[in-house]
């Protein structure tokens, strides 16, 4: 019984070992999706740490040695000024760019850090400069920030970290290396002024997993996308320039493009809506299209915006590599306001665009010219309207005008659920008679005002006179 028993034993060991070894067998990923992981086995560790409130000024902060911050400050209040930090040494992607091993100034567990007038340069692989994590929260003013090599961003938050950034100069000359960057767990950034410059591949000015919020800033892509923003995350811009010049694809992109909403599927992101809005910027593209979308629902909204586009299209919505093949195309709403727009709107088989022009806004393009798409609706405000550049085809369309008189065919066709439609066109000699008669009008009310006037003064002249009399008398 006892040899019957060892050998059963070995035998369950055997089919236990063989099963473990199948392919397909069930793993703990090592990258759990969504914005929740755990970090309890990172060691975060600086070469100086601060774990009690304090104020330094003109110090040096320095670190060669992978996987540690030049300053960490944990869970206390400090104030900088003036200061100089000097980061180097590589380190690996997950550590350092999920949890900011490798960076600079590393801000975590409630600890809140001030910083001005400094001068901070990073070296190293995956060694961003700024990072906030988790409870950290770091606010940075008039510094300058310069990062050298691969994945190594500007600011940068995880995990629910919180920077705030006035007047700052950062400039970044790796891949995948975003000034304004955000990864898993993303947080909040709220930057104010200053100029933000990239020239690697795959590095934005901005991506966001995060909240992020810029305003009269410049920003300069030399290589990238302008903007990215992946999944169930938000880019607000106001009063900015945006210039964008994207040379080199990267990744699974296929097209160039300066603002990228997507999701990517790798867990970075939490699925749902990407939001970006833009008021009174300067937004310049060079190559390929102002806006695209793909494998995600997006709302759009643009007000009194310039937007130059020298290549490419307006907006452009469909399938790519990211996602399910069939079901990965965008579900896009687009609001204009007081907003201007030229360029072509492409969408595909198995995307759908929502787009309204309301407040005196104007589009001038093509409309799903190779009517592939699976569904466009559009929307006008009376005192908007649109300029056909070639046959356009929709599925919807609501008009405040009902005779259609503020769309501009412009020698072409705008087809709305396969049907043609009518539009109450004003020929030149109609617009002309009104602009006369209301010039006539106008011409009229001034000499009625001149008129009263005159009345007027005749009337307080002849008042006078009697009045003058009458004490004479």
């Amino acid at each position: 019984m006892r040899k019957k028993g060892i050998v059963i034993f070995l035998l369950l060991g055997l089919i236990i070992a063989v099963l473990s070894s199948l392919p397909g067998s069930y793993s703990v990923p090592d990258k759990p999706p969504g914005g929740n992981f755990n970090a309890s086995s990172i060691n975060h560790v600086g070469n100086v740490e601060m774990v009690e409130d304090g104020s330094f000024e003109e110090k040096t902060y320095s670190s060669s040695i992978s996987g540690q911050n030049a300053l960490l400050i944990d869970n206390a209040t400090v104030s900088l000024n003036s200061c100089k930090f000097e980061k180097s040494g590589d380190s690996d992607g997950e550590a350092s760019d999920f949890y900011g091993t490798n960076a600079g100034i590393f801000s975590y567990n409630k600890a809140l850090v001030t910083i001005k007038d400094a001068t901070i340069s990073t070296n190293g692989v995956h060694a961003n400069a700024v990072f906030a994590y988790d409870t950290g929260v770091i606010n940075i003013s008039k510094s300058t920030i310069k990062t050298s090599k691969n994945n190594s961003g500007g600011i940068m938050v995880t995990g629910g970290g919180v920077i705030n950034a006035t007047e700052l100069t950062i400039e970044t000359d790796g891949n995948s290396s975003a000034a304004i960057r955000s990864d898993r767990g993303g947080g909040t950034m709220k930057v104010d002024g200053g100029k933000y410059t990239t020239n690697g591949q795959g590095s934005p000015v901005i991506y966001s997993t995060a909240n992020i919020e810029v305003k009269n800033a410049t920003m300069v892509s030399n290589k990238s996308e302008g903007v990215v923003v992946e999944g169930k995350n938000q880019v607000t811009l106001e009063n900015c320039t945006l210039e964008d010049h994207n040379t080199t694809l990267n990744g699974n992109s296929t097209t160039y493009k300066n603002i990228f909403l997507y999701q990517s599927m790798s867990g970075d992101a939490d699925e749902g809506v990407s939001t970006f809005e833009a008021k009174n910027n300067n937004i310049m593209t060079y190559q390929g299209d102002s806006i695209y979308v793909t494998n995600t629902t997006a709302d759009i909204t643009l007000e009194n915006n310039t937007l130059v586009n020298a290549d490419g299209d307006f907006l452009r919505i469909e399938a790519a590599k990211w996602g399910k093949s069939g079901s990965n195309g965008g579900e896009v709403t687009l609001k204009l306001k007081k907003q201007s727009i030229e360029g072509n709107i492409i969408v595909d088989a198995i995307s759908t665009l929502e787009m309204s022009l309301v407040e005196g806004s104007r589009y001038s393009g093509v409309i799903n010219q190779n009517q592939d798409a699976k569904e466009i609706k559009l929307s006008l405000s009376k005192d908007s309207s649109i300029v056909l550049a070639g046959d356009s085809y929709i599925t919807s369309l609501e008009n405040e005008d009902n005779q259609n008189s503020n769309i501009d065919l412009n020698g072409y066709k705008l087809y709305v659920n396969g049907e043609e439609i009518q539009v109450q066109e004003r020929n030149q000699e109609v617009q002309e008679e009104e602009n006369s008669i209301q010039e006539k009008n106008k011409e009229v009310i001034k000499y009625i005002i001149i008129g009263v006037s005159v009345v007027l003064f005749i009337f307080i002249v002849i008042y006078m006179i009697i009045k003058k009399t009458k004490r004479m008398i």
